[in-house]
């Protein structure tokens, strides 16, 4: 499965999303980068086919389609969007979670779920207070739940703190296990996990595929963008 993000846009004149261009694959983590408070979920939006950009196009193996798109990309955690209310209890969270999913969503079926994982200790805890990988890899391990989910989109991880290498690995996991992985995150770490001996590449604002950052390796080749002067519009 491959999804293509042509040159995507929203608000005048890219204001609110600048053109990006991205790819995700089935069996790949791609890093695309994304800056402003708005912008991540934005794009992350009209990579799972929830939002019509205004320009450019978004393909799923080539076709247009935005509803069998919705079908199989789960959006995660994004602000502002889908993330969790951070004083709800984790059992809370995976109550619905698994009602998302089809699934028995009662708060036995949660806490035995939870077994399943190792986080029963995490039933009470707020999800706000949750350690940001422990958080990720639940929020991911929720949404792969969801029957013919092929894609991933997990947002804005790096605003949880913590070492992004941690995300990194985790996003491998899931790519190692068939999903197409996009995650959006901040310049600051895209270069963060960039190889020293990546140099920053000039041209349109445009976002592209992180070719080094595949389940089988370690440290990622990031996709920066450059950043548009425009401002976020609602």
């Amino acid at each position: 499965m491959r999804i293509d993000l042509d040159a995507v846009a929203k608000g005048r004149d890219g204001g609110v999303l600048p053109p990006t261009s991205v790819s995700v694959e089935t069996g790949r983590v791609t890093l695309a980068t994304a800056e402003t408070e708005q912008r991540p979920s934005v794009l992350g939006l009209v990579a799972v086919g929830r939002m019509r950009p205004d320009a450019g196009s978004v393909t799923l193996d080539g076709r247009r389609g935005g509803r069998r798109l919705r079908r199989v990309a789960a959006l995660v955690d994004a602000p502002e969007v889908n993330d969790p209310a951070p004083d709800v209890a984790v059992v809370g969270v995976v109550e619905e979670e698994l009602m998302f999913a089809g699934r028995r969503a009662d708060p036995l079926s949660a806490r035995r779920w939870l077994d399943e994982h190792g986080w029963r200790h995490l039933t009470r805890t707020p999800i706000g207070e949750v350690a940001a990988d422990v958080r990720i890899r639940m929020l991911l391990e929720l949404a792969a739940l969801r029957r013919g989910i092929e894609a991933l989109v997990l947002v804005s991880p790096d605003r949880h703190g913590g070492d992004p290498r941690q995300w990194q690995r985790i996003a491998a996991d899931f790519a190692g296990r068939g999903f197409a992985v996009l995650v959006i995150a901040g310049t600051a770490s895209a270069s963060a996990l960039a190889p020293t001996s990546a140099r920053p590449r000039v041209g349109r604002p445009r976002l592209r595929a992180a070719a080094g950052l595949r389940a089988s390796r370690r440290h990622p080749a990031s996709a920066i963008a450059r950043r548009s002067t425009g401002s976020i519009r609602s």
